[in-house]
């Protein structure tokens, strides 16, 4: 439900967008390792084993010339325009998990959401294992995790609600204004700069959010263009602006542990969190259902596998590029959510939706870029 996404920030995800942050921890470990072994290799000869500073090799823990290795020095180079492809990949696993989600016919999103988090359970504890990283992390971190995990996985059962009762592509763009309240939050709680231009772009936002839902007093009593009844239409908007919420306050979280906690166990808190408030939403609604064999079963399962190939692809292109790109690039989950509903689900978005949508894309793009060129003359100045 973004933004990890999937609450799904979730994002999606809305979650993996502070996953480029802690990954450099994780990188850091990984050469710190790399550095502590032993040299491998044998002397080349009597006369290098006896030189001062020990013997050369080929090793890759040194390198050539009896030089220690350096972490950093032989690392390999990434292929130009590869954490932008990961992106695209992982804008349609999640655009695809979205779509298997609208045809689920008789499981309840609450329950869906629940067996998303069962499969990322499954799938992290084996790198909490690896990590040692303790299944309740640092005690002083605890409490900021739960928040982490309770907005996330909040974010990520809304967003699951707006895509069953309203349009695919209405739901995908209203998720995209998560950026612009990230930084409306940002400056209410960690005291970051928020300029007219960012209050430009919130606008802009609500402008968007405002011709998508197309409320009666505004636009009439005769509301054209809703798929099913106008109260669900209402409902999915609602759920989908609090997730967006819900997402951006996920992400101004994870800004405030930065490299502190390891993403595996932010992720893991994400997936707990949220299926103990699946079971406790489910027991109060009396929603919980088994699902029926054959279509919902199968599709099921695809979304747990699509969810997941989307977050780890955003995860991987978060490690190698900056997050300004990979933000602008996501986009394309707007682009894949109208392709696959025209499609798919035989519905034409009208002039107001696409209206709506390029105000979101619009606001949101214009947040990310603005973000990442000062980010970008800060880290210069501070070089300087």
């Amino acid at each position: 439900m973004v933004q990890p996404p999937s609450g799904e920030v979730g994002g999606a995800d809305p979650a993996v967008a502070g996953q480029g942050a802690t990954s450099q921890a994780a990188e850091a470990l990984y050469d710190e390792e790399k550095a502590a072994l032993p040299c491998q290799g044998p002397a080349h000869d009597a006369a290098d084993a006896a030189q001062p500073g020990g013997r050369s090799c080929c090793c890759r823990c040194c390198s050539r010339g009896g030089i220690p290795w350096t972490p950093g020095i032989n690392k390999k180079k990434t292929c130009p325009g590869l954490g932008l492809f990961y992106t695209m990949l992982s804008a349609l696993f999640f655009s695809v998990a979205s779509l298997f989600l609208k045809k689920v016919e008789d499981v309840h999103s609450v329950e869906t959401s629940a067996i998303r988090c069962v499969f990322q359970m499954v799938f992290v504890l084996p790198g909490l294992i690896y990590y040692k990283t303790g299944l309740l992390g640092p005690k002083g971190k605890r409490v900021i995790l739960f928040f982490r995990g309770l907005l996330g996985s909040g974010a990520m059962i809304l967003l699951y609600y707006a895509y069953q009762v309203m349009p695919l592509a209405d739901a995908t763009v209203i998720t995209f204004s998560s950026p612009v309240f990230t930084s409306l939050l940002a400056w209410i709680f960690l005291k970051e700069k928020y300029s007219p231009w960012d209050l430009l772009f919130t606008l802009f936002t609500i402008v968007g959010v405002v011709l998508i839902a197309r409320p009666p007093f505004l636009f009439g009593s005769k509301v054209i263009g809703i798929d099913g009844s106008y109260t669900d239409h209402l409902k999915g908007t609602i759920a989908a602006v609090t997730s967006a919420v819900a997402a951006a306050s996920t992400l101004v979280i994870l800004r405030k542990m930065g490299k502190s906690v390891h993403y595996f166990l932010s992720i893991w808190y994400y997936a707990v969190i949220g299926l103990i408030v699946c079971i406790i939403a489910l027991f109060v609604i009396d929603a919980w259902s088994l699902p029926h064999c054959g279509k919902d079963r199968f599709l099921l399962i695809l979304i747990g596998l699509f969810g997941l190939g989307g977050q780890i692809f955003l995860t991987k292109a978060l490690q190698i590029e900056k997050a300004g790109p990979v933000a602008i690039m996501k986009t394309m989950d707007v682009v894949f959510a109208f392709i696959f509903q025209i499609l798919f689900l035989n519905h034409l978005p009208t002039w107001w939706t696409v209206g709506g949508a390029l105000c979101v894309i619009a606001s949101s793009s214009g947040t990310v870029i603005r973000k990442w060129r000062q980010n970008s003359k800060e880290a210069k100045q501070s070089e300087i």
